[in-house]
């Protein structure tokens, strides 16, 4: 999985003597021990006598071969203490934040999985113990880190008292919720965690992944990897309708939803045939009082990686400029495989002012770190 691929020269420029904002930053810990630590003793205990439950139909493994142990991460990323890459703040320092001048870096913890839990209660509680890693272990030792409050939104009551326990707290951006649950995230059923989330000024991230049991695709699960890749923007287009239709913009208009590892050029199609059924079938969402796009314009911001690259460069140009040059944060994916560098992430050059804006303005604004 680990190949050194590029077919461009580095462009230089990218590293803006004011840094920029990575939105994809993956913290993991050197043991198990490092979230027991903040885990209540019965939890301690479940967990070494029963294990977790996950909605994952697979018993030994997650259902995305890039987080299986031991592949899905960069080869120089292993550090020399023994650890899983993103374990040692030193080196994230020396390959990401120093490297590059990263102002801030927002966490997107890929661990614990208390959102994937069918044990609602021991999920919140695997929720809670990683919000208070990130805090402690990372957050503390690094103010350019910011973390993401993990909830379980299947337990609607314990994810709305986690965000109202973090509101405040400067070293939490965002809360974070798995975008393949059981059911698509705009059903009212998550509505009371999404105007929490609303109402103490944090954003949603939506980062690919999420172990609802369901199939991976519409036609059910694939043969290969290189059929899994590309179905997570398919799970982003669902994400973004059901959100949009169900009226959950019109019911919590100062939410802002980030849609992280999921590309964007799929956005505007998805649009254009949202906004011509909706000239149809409006009868039938009549709770919806504008077109789709307008909606979508307003709450939907897009990070970068994975980008797509079209044969001809100037097409995703054209592609960020109908998104909006303001709706588009850069992220690395650090440490995975397929992580984008600075320095080559486009194709095509991008002006200098909206360069400025993917890179740093526009994230922080969205995360008001400004």
């Amino acid at each position: 999985m680990n190949v050194a691929v590029t077919d461009r020269q580095p462009d230089t420029a990218t590293q803006s003597k004011t840094g920029f904002v990575d939105c994809d930053v993956h913290p993991y810990t050197k043991s198990p021990a490092d979230i027991d630590q903040f885990l209540p003793q019965r939890w301690r205990d479940l967990r070494a006598s029963i294990g977790a439950r996950s909605r994952s139909p697979f018993a030994n493994a997650p259902n995305y071969p890039r987080m299986s142990p031991g592949v899905g991460m960069r080869m120089d990323a292993w550090p020399e203490d023994g650890g899983h890459p993103g374990s040692n703040l030193k080196m994230m320092r020396e390959q990401l934040l120093d490297a590059f001048d990263v102002s801030y870096g927002m966490m997107m913890p890929l661990l614990g999985r208390g959102g994937d839990e069918r044990n609602v209660e021991f999920g919140a509680a695997l929720c809670t113990a990683a919000n208070d890693w990130q805090a402690q272990v990372w957050c503390d030792a690094e103010p350019r880190l910011k973390a993401s409050v993990q909830v379980t939104a299947e337990y609607p009551e314990a994810a709305v008292k986690e965000i109202e326990k973090r509101a405040g707290d400067r070293r939490f951006a965002q809360v974070m919720i798995p975008p393949r649950g059981l059911e698509p995230l705009g059903r009212r059923r998550y509505w009371p965690v999404l105007e929490a989330a609303a109402a103490n000024g944090f954003p949603i991230a939506l980062h690919l992944g999420g172990t609802s049991g369901h199939p991976s695709t519409g036609g059910g699960w694939p043969s290969f990897y290189h059929e899994e890749h590309p179905s997570y923007p398919q799970s982003k287009e669902a994400l973004v309708t059901s959100l949009v239709i169900e009226g959950v913009f019109e019911r919590i208009p100062k939410l802002k939803i980030a849609l992280v590892e999921g590309g964007f050029a799929w956005l505007p199609s998805l649009t254009w045939r949202l906004d011509k059924q909706y000239k149809r079938l409006h009868a039938e969402v009549p709770h919806l009082k504008r077109l789709p796009s307008e909606y979508i314009r307003d709450h939907i911001w897009v990070t970068t990686q994975p980008i797509e690259e079209p044969e001809r460069p100037e097409d995703l140009l054209a592609t960020c400029e109908w998104i909006g040059w303001d709706r588009i944060m850069f992220s690395t994916d650090y440490p995975h495989w397929d992580q984008d560098d600075p320095r080559y992430a486009f194709k095509a050059p991008i002006p200098e002012k909206e360069k400025q804006m993917i890179f740093r303005d526009n994230a922080m604004a969205f995360y008001r770190l400004v």
